[in-house]
């Protein structure tokens, strides 16, 4: 009877240790998604004036997709050959995401930083290089999502 007793508290703590698991796992599905971002986008529609626009051509990651559009809320200064400029990266609907650029227009450099947004931007995060090769621009740098509720 205790060999039986002893074989069901093993099991038991098994059972537990099990549902503990599982319970932690399920939890952890909140941390943040976050990974490398690779976008690619052409500028045939911007001319250095506030409001105008770039296209994405390509994506790494689902929420942005070919197409939306990347609009500058200042004009490029051509003096100091920069443009230092919030944007939003605006997708169909209710789905924007915002941030900034600051970009070396002569050397086709700077650092775009996107700081969250509305609906499928909720909780963005990323920050990337830009570069500009063979009349593309390229944004690779990373990405996270911080769960509602869960932003600082």
């Amino acid at each position: 009877m205790t060999s039986i007793k002893a074989i069901l508290g093993v099991l038991l703590a098994a059972v537990l240790a099990g549902a503990f698991a599982v319970a932690s796992s399920a939890g952890s599905t909140a941390s943040p998604r976050s990974g490398e971002l690779h976008v690619t986008k052409e500028c045939s529609h911007y001319f250095g004036n506030a409001g105008e626009f770039c296209t994405i051509t390509s994506s790494n990651i689902p929420q942005i997709t070919r197409g939306m559009r990347v609009v500058y809320t200042s004009a490029a200064d051509f003096v100091t050959l920069t443009l230092n400029s919030d944007l939003v990266l605006d997708g169909p609907g209710n789905n924007d995401a915002s941030g900034h650029v600051a970009l070396n227009i002569q050397t086709g450099s700077g650092v775009v930083t996107l700081t969250g947004g509305t609906g499928r931007f909720s909780g963005f995060h990323a920050t990337v290089a830009v570069t500009y090769t063979g009349g593309t621009w390229h944004w690779d740098g990373t990405y996270s999502f911080t769960p509602p509720g869960q932003e600082k």
